[in-house]
């Protein structure tokens, strides 16, 4: 039976337990965030395989793959409103799976870069479709709660893909890390087609209209709180993939010189991001989502000026136990703000949750990839590039909050714990 079958044509015997669900939509998000974090000790190699001058031209790996995730996340929200959830999951995974092939055996760095466009427009329809299940199920604080649960898990991936990465490479080649994706994506279609249901409300299903789907996405360009707290996230997720981008040249290459030792440090900064999503789990009941958020990204701006400072100090080169505290807290914080924004963006548009995920994620998206590209390509051999890159995204990110709370921060708007909306039951 093929992927597709399975999405379109099974039903689940059984709806997934509270954990089960969770764990689904975790890795649906995973199967992003591991095409990238894995192929970050394989850059070298590549490097030398394809015979690029610059390492910096192989951070193109990362910027086209998230290019193609931005422009069809357009396409997967709209047609989940239309089709259901199941079935344009399915489809993304195929897209991702013929992407993995064509990146597989590519005979140049052009045609691998074209595999890792496919890749992204594939794995967009796990990002969208994640969120819109969730909202599909949950609203407010608990989606909050939720997204927390999920995100913790999801980070969980980041933790040990660079080591998965090295462990390929060390019996292998970076051939089998694109397997190994493949092989992701498959499981992920049949565990999904036979264990979740379709979690699209029957009067939220949308017939085919373009005047409907333009409607939609001028109701998301109307909401405020949307528009301002999706900019927030893609300025912070910009600094984010300057990271993820510059990060094996920050340890394992030019700065640090960490070699092998660097998917342990890129591990251990990952887990500070998980320990702050279990932290955003016990307290945003209780505090609520601004409150939480709007303190992460103040203390981001804070530990980015230090990170700032600390460069400048020591010429580019501050001491890794230094400089990996400070950029662990910077990803802790993050790891506060962003659940909560994204559940603050989505909040007024539960009735458009497909099309309004869609939205959201091409914005924050490309906003992100065009900011991290900027600051990446930037890199110099040292720090400094990445702390500024950090401190103008945090910044902006925090005037942009001002502007969507009118100027009140830490006001929470819905004192009382939000009732759970379960379709399912």
């Amino acid at each position: 039976m093929s992927v597709l079958s399975v999405g379109a044509s099974e039903r689940p015997a059984r709806e997934p337990s509270f954990a089960e669900f969770v764990v689904i939509i975790a890795f649906m998000m995973a199967l992003g965030s591991m095409s990238i974090d894995n192929l970050l000790p394989a850059f070298g190699h590549i490097q030398r395989d394809f015979g690029l001058t610059s390492a910096n031209e192989v951070q193109l790996i990362l910027s086209v793959y998230m290019a193609g995730f931005a422009i069809m996340q357009l396409f997967y929200g709209p047609a989940s409103d239309i089709i259901g959830r199941r079935p344009t999951l399915m489809i993304g995974l195929v897209v991702f799976s013929i992407g993995s092939v064509i990146a597989l055996f590519a005979p140049n760095f052009e045609l691998m870069l074209v595999g890792r466009l496919v890749q992204g427009m594939g794995a967009a329809a796990t990002r969208i479709l994640s969120v819109a299940i969730v909202r599909d199920r949950y609203e407010g604080r608990e989606m909050a709660r939720v997204m927390s649960f999920t995100m913790m898990i999801f980070i969980i991936v980041p933790v040990f893909a660079p080591a998965i990465g090295s462990l390929f490479l060390l019996f292998g080649s970076w051939h089998a890390i694109f397997v190994s994706m493949l092989v992701m994506a498959v499981g992920i279609a049949i565990w999904f087609g036979r264990r979740m249901p379709e979690t699209l409300h029957p009067e939220y299903r949308m017939p085919f209209s373009v005047s409907r789907i333009g409607n939609g996405m001028k109701r998301c360009l109307h909401e405020r709180a949307t528009v301002g707290y999706s900019t927030a996230i893609g300025l912070m997720f910009g600094g984010l993939m300057a990271y993820i981008a510059s990060s094996q040249q920050i340890f394992e290459t030019e700065v640090y010189g960490l070699g092998t030792m660097f998917p342990l440090v890129f591990g251990m900064i990952a887990a500070v991001m998980g320990i702050a999503s279990f932290v955003n789990i016990r307290l945003v009941r209780r505090l609520g989502m601004r409150r939480i958020s709007h303190a992460g990204v103040c203390g981001h701006v804070l530990m980015s000026l230090v990170m700032v400072g600390m460069a400048y100090w020591f010429d580019g080169k501050p001491p890794l136990i230094l400089f990996a505290l400070n950029l662990a807290a910077c990803q802790f914080l993050f790891s506060l703000t962003m659940p909560n924004f994204n559940t603050m963006a989505m909040e007024p548009l539960g009735e458009i949750a497909g099309t309004a995920s869609s939205m959201i994620g091409f914005y924050t998206t490309i906003l992100g990839t065009i900011v991290g590209t900027i600051i990446g390509q930037a890199f110099n051999g040292t720090v400094l590039p990445l702390a500024t890159g950090f401190l103008l995204t945090g910044v902006l990110s925090l005037i942009v909050v001002i502007w969507t709370e009118r100027g009140r921060l830490f006001a929470p708007h819905h004192p009382d714990p939000a009732a759970v909306i379960d379709v399912g039951h």
